[in-house]
């Protein structure tokens, strides 16, 4: 059994070797922050898919098909209608030219909107790389058919996602993204028929899973299965249409016209990868129900035990690409944050490239740390872990407290600094109060999951919508110079 393991392990040294040699070739902060301004189109599609399926993806996902069945293609269809939209700002935000959301927030809005809005960016970032941790525990469980437990798995998961970021930053997340994106696609393209037909096809699908697994909403799914699909949606659309990852991505592109050529193939390659991945957990779930196996590994099981040896082993890599390159890619952008919006902005604005570098990978280093605790606590204690709610509260936070405000500032000139400030603050307080604060002193609200059954993104983004309109439209218009640095000289 251990082959499976000794190959992984092999693949994750091969990266590991690449990782050392790209950060011998790290001169400048610029190439550690975002590759030179050099990536092709070739590795800005890979790196792009990489950056958007992680665990959310193969774990989060697979949790949601097994409670919901094709239903929860409602999450990443979220997804593909945030891209649609990045299509049509990619050119701007490549033009743009700079290193964080943080730089656009504070031309709009001012330095306390760029302070506040790292705050809300660093605690959605750091529980997206917890739960890749804990997808790593699984799938090294799996692998080793138990014989490496989850708790070690996600401690050793840790470790080598905190390595490789801090050693070679962009140049390390985007080229390792080339290979990981490239078996993303075969593994899973490939998989898919021997998991249906292992399952014995769509016939003993529906002869095993409640019937709302094959409806376009689970209607046992929620309180309100509409709310609840649609939450899901909405999350992961807000979530897509300002994640700093991506736009730090369209930073590194060539050219703007290349930024728009990878958003196009991006959106094919994510279809495609999102939808077969539901289409596999969907079947697992079949195969494996009501067998006690944790939901969030049904990709995983699909891997070891329906698909041949190779394409098993495949898949599994991919499962292992995915964990690392987006842990690797969240943990660098939110260590940019702090550099960026905090270290040079605040306390040492004429730092060198050398002293930035070395204080970037010191905050790699702690922000790992510090979402590796957040995995590493609930599980000494024996709390119920779920990767899907880790997975919405962190798309919750950053889609209410930052998009709203970030695509105000690149596609509405009526927003003023105190809109997009109040808008930034009422929905990262509100998101908060909603999923910890409410439920700890009023469980009695709390249904399914969500206070009164309603999900936390609608209220959450209505509040942070109408603060910044209400008050953009409330306050003086913003200065032509701060428009002219995004929209240009008319």
């Amino acid at each position: 059994m251990y082959w499976y393991l000794y190959l992984i392990l092999a693949y994750i040294l091969i990266l590991m070797g690449f990782n050392i040699y790209r950060s011998l070739k790290v001169k400048k902060h610029e190439d550690f922050m975002v590759a030179g301004r050099s990536l092709s189109v070739r590795v800005m599609v890979f790196t792009l898919i990489c950056t958007w399926i992680g665990s959310g993806t193969f774990i989060s996902g697979a949790e949601y098909a097994y409670r919901a069945g094709f239903s929860s293609l409602w999450m990443p269809a979220g997804a593909w209608a945030g891209i649609i939209f990045i299509y049509f700002l990619a050119g701007r935000i490549r033009n743009f030219g700079q290193y964080t959301i943080g730089d656009i927030l504070e031309v709009r809005y001012g330095k306390f909107a760029r302070l506040f809005g790292a705050f809300a960016l660093i605690i959605a970032f750091v529980t997206i790389v917890s739960y890749q941790f804990r997808a790593g525990g699984y799938i090294l469980n799996v692998v080793t058919d138990g014989s490496i437990s989850v708790e070690l798995g996600q401690m050793l998961a840790a470790f080598f996602v905190i390595t490789f970021t801090a050693l070679a930053g962009m140049m390390a997340v985007a080229y390792t993204d080339l290979p990981n994106g490239i078996i993303i696609l075969l593994a899973c393209v490939i998989a898919t028929p021997f998991v249906v037909i292992t399952a014995g096809g769509l016939p003993s699908a529906q002869a095993v899973l409640p019937e709302g697994h094959f409806k376009v909403v689970n209607q046992s799914f929620g309180a309100y299965p509409w709310l609840k699909a649609g939450g899901y949606f909405l999350a992961t659309m807000f979530l897509l249409m300002g994640v700093q990852s991506m736009y730090q991505k369209f930073y590194s592109a060539k050219t703007p016209r290349n930024a728009r050529q990878a958003v196009v193939l991006w959106t094919i390659g994510t279809i495609v990868v999102e939808t077969v991945v539901i289409i596999i957990a969907v079947f697992a779930a079949a195969k494996f129900w009501n067998q006690g196996y944790d939901p969030a590994s049904m990709v995983l099981l699909a891997a070891r035990y329906m698909v041949p040896p190779p394409v098993g082993v495949l898949l599994l890599a991919a499962a292992c690409a995915v964990v690392i390159s987006t842990g690797m890619n969240y943990l660098f952008s939110s260590s940019t944050n702090i550099i960026r919006d905090i270290y040079q902005r605040f306390i040492r604005e004429k730092a060198g490239d050398r002293e930035l570098m070395a204080v970037q990978k010191i905050f790699i280093c702690l922000l790992g740390l510090g979402a590796f605790l957040m995995i590493f606590i609930p599980t000494i204690l024996n709390k119920p872990i779920s990767v899907l709610q880790y997975a919405y509260f962190a798309y919750t936070m950053y889609g209410v407290s930052i998009t709203p405000s970030l695509i105000a500032a690149l596609a509405w000139k009526r927003a003023t600094k105190a809109g997009g400030l109040t808008s930034i603050l009422s929905g990262a307080f509100s998101a908060l109060f909603l999923q910890f604060i409410l439920p700890a002193i009023s469980p009695e609200v709390m249904i399914d999951g969500d206070p009164w059954g309603i999900p936390t993104i609608y209220p959450s983004l209505a509040i942070s919508i109408l603060t910044l309109i209400v008050v953009s439209l409330a306050t003086p218009r913003p200065e032509k110079e701060a428009l002219e640095k995004l929209f240009g000289k008319k």
